[in-house]
């Protein structure tokens, strides 16, 4: 009963929403009002400030976010080391992977992989979304990972992890000091865009959708075909870019690049593994499993 309550706290603390943590959770929103209470109440502390619609942890919720992150880690382990002992271990594994997922993400996943299961054979190749679907599609690879809103009916999705678009410019940027922009302003702002295909764009085009905006809208300086090369173009221009939060951890660290706020503009998406629907349980399921008990960040 206790770790439910658990799950609830740690998704309204991922989310900062008990909206839509009760959405996450398929429970109502008084229920996980219910269930924050109780754990306040048992240990006597409170979890969450509160002013008007937004809420943050307190030190206390940090704390407990913290330890909760552990459990529910130690919890996935454990099923994915109980479920190895099913399974015959060796053969090879082709995935394909998007552009950001491939390049951010898999690298620490798959030395780790490869060290724990030396008699599986990997190999990745790296494409725009599109690319990816199609490689699957015609057998080319096992196992897709992709970012994007649309949905293939001869694929089967799972969920891998959730990712955020920020608007990203250079530290130095002149509004760098505005806690936020509107929406009118971002129209004027130069923006480096992907190509046609990318998962990023498509994300981009559909958060836009709920403020009556179209990237045809947007003031378009250039088009680059890799995060890397936008990144570096940031750096020496007054230009910005949206980006993956996984792609400039390391910049905003060392406040070589920072974070501009749109009001009104929050876009989320997930990354999803992708594979053909009938597909038996082998290989692409061990990865997946450990790909989601390995910590990203």
């Amino acid at each position: 009963m206790f770790d439910f309550r658990l799950q609830v706290f740690h998704t309204v603390a991922k989310r900062l929403n008990f909206t839509k943590a009760a959405e996450e959770l398929f429970i109502t929103q008084p229920a996980v009002t219910k269930h924050i209470r109780q754990i306040e109440q048992f240990y006597e502390v409170k979890l969450f400030d509160r002013k008007g619609s937004h809420i943050r942890l307190t030190p206390a919720g940090k704390t407990l976010f913290d330890h909760a992150d552990k459990i529910f880690s130690i919890y996935r382990d454990l099923e994915f080391e109980l479920n190895n002992f099913k399974k015959e271990l060796s053969g090879e594994l082709r995935i394909g992977a998007s552009t950001t997922i491939a390049q951010y993400i898999l690298p620490p996943i798959l030395a780790a992989f490869h060290e724990k299961f030396q008699t599986i054979r990997l190999s990745l190749t790296t494409n725009n979304t599109e690319n990816i679907e199609k490689a699957l599609e015609q057998g080319e690879i096992d196992l897709g990972i992709i970012e994007g809103q649309s949905k293939q009916s001869h694929f089967k999705y799972t969920e891998f992890t959730k990712d955020e678009i920020l608007l990203i410019a250079r530290a130095q940027h002149p509004l760098a000091q505005k806690n936020s922009i509107s929406t009118t302003k971002l129209c004027q702002i130069p923006l480096l865009l992907r190509e046609p295909g990318s998962g990023t764009l498509e994300v981009i085009a559909h958060a836009l959708k709920p403020l009556g905006m179209k990237l045809s809208q947007l003031t378009k300086e250039m088009q680059l075909g890799s995060t890397e090369s936008i990144k570096g173009y940031l750096l020496n221009s007054d230009a910005m870019a949206f980006l993956s939060v996984f792609t400039v951890l390391k910049e905003l660290h060392n406040k070589e690049l920072t974070v501009i706020d749109v009001k009104g503009l929050e876009i989320e998406r997930h990354f999803f593994f992708i594979r053909p629907h009938g597909q038996k349980e082998g290989l692409c399921d061990l990865f997946m499993k450990f790909a989601q008990s390995h910590n990203l960040r």
